[in-house]
């Protein structure tokens, strides 16, 4: 009888868990990205919800809990697909049922909620988030909210969002794999910015993974002039809109770039003040999904 070693190519992420190796198998069948390519407008959402279905969400409150959200993901350490996967359920929410502001932290605790069971090997507890908004909610309001976007969503949480386009791009692409990783890391940083700003909301996951991994290959000055083109070919979106989205995503960067150097202008009124954090991440490490502070996320006031 023939002996077979089982080899489990696993890797350590941050003394939290391990992750497997990407399945080469997966990455080099054509079907798996056109599959995804043909499925993402089905989990986008359907209307900007601010002019037509919420009375009183605005856009600047969206932003303030996704950053929230953003944060209590990075302290946690959760998969990188954990954040924009809530916040995809918190949109969807958003298209069908008028909430109240201050019920909105509520909703984005319990998107987190689903998208850490659905993605984590150990899920962030109840307890945890409602330790996150400061004990403005209670656990029975988190679950019942749970159940409420269940119920509005039809169980449907398996959405398709920019990471899940990111290796199978990057592995069409042919460059060393040290760029690749570096373009990728900075690609992930750019997409979870997305996320933030609603102006990205009803925008294509494949092409906001397009122009994040456009926009990587700017920064990091290895660009060869035939990246778009290149992204075109392999995702069949429009080189001019993805040309254009890159373009709204170097905006994004250069805005949190400027609100985060304001943020760090001490004043003669705050000068004694504690210093909390008003943006997701350090935005000069370009990482949005690390931690750079042991400090507690602030909870969103309205």
């Amino acid at each position: 009888m023939d002996h077979f070693s089982l080899v489990c190519c696993e890797t350590d992420i941050g003394g939290k868990a391990h992750r497997a190796i990407k399945d080469p198998v997966l990455l080099n069948d054509s079907r798996v990205l056109t599959n995804l390519l043909s499925t993402e407008d089905k989990y986008l959402p359907h209307t900007c919800y601010f002019n037509c279905v919420q009375t009183d969400i605005q856009p600047y409150m969206r932003k303030m809990v996704t950053e929230w959200m953003a944060e209590v993901c990075s302290e946690q350490r959760m998969e990188e697909e954990v954040f924009p996967l809530s916040v995809n359920y918190l949109d969807r929410f958003l298209c069908i049922r008028d909430i109240k502001r201050t019920r909105l932290q509520l909703l984005g605790a319990a998107c987190m909620f689903l998208a850490s069971k659905l993605k984590e090997t150990t899920p962030i507890s109840g307890e945890q988030l409602v330790m996150y908004t400061d004990n403005s909610i209670t656990l029975e309001e988190l679950t019942d909210m749970e159940s409420q976007i269940l119920h509005l969503l039809k169980w449907d949480l398996s959405a398709i969002v920019p990471n899940d386009f990111l290796d199978h791009v990057l592995h069409r692409m042919s460059y060393n794999k040290s760029i690749l990783t570096a373009v990728k890391k900075q690609a992930q940083t750019f997409a979870a910015l997305c996320a933030t700003d609603s102006k990205f909301m009803m925008i294509p996951p494949s092409m906001i993974a397009c122009a994040a991994i456009g926009t990587a290959f700017r920064n990091l000055n290895c660009e060869s002039g035939t990246e778009l083109m290149t992204l075109h070919a392999i995702t069949g979106n429009d080189m001019d809109l993805i040309r254009g989205c890159v373009e709204q995503v170097e905006q994004t960067i250069r805005n949190c770039m400027s609100a985060y150097n304001q943020s760090q202008t001490p004043t003669k009124q705050d000068s004694h003040k504690q210093e909390q954090p008003t943006t997701p991440t350090d935005v000069r490490e370009i990482n949005i999904m690390a931690v750079d502070s042991v400090q507690k996320p602030v909870p969103v006031m309205y």
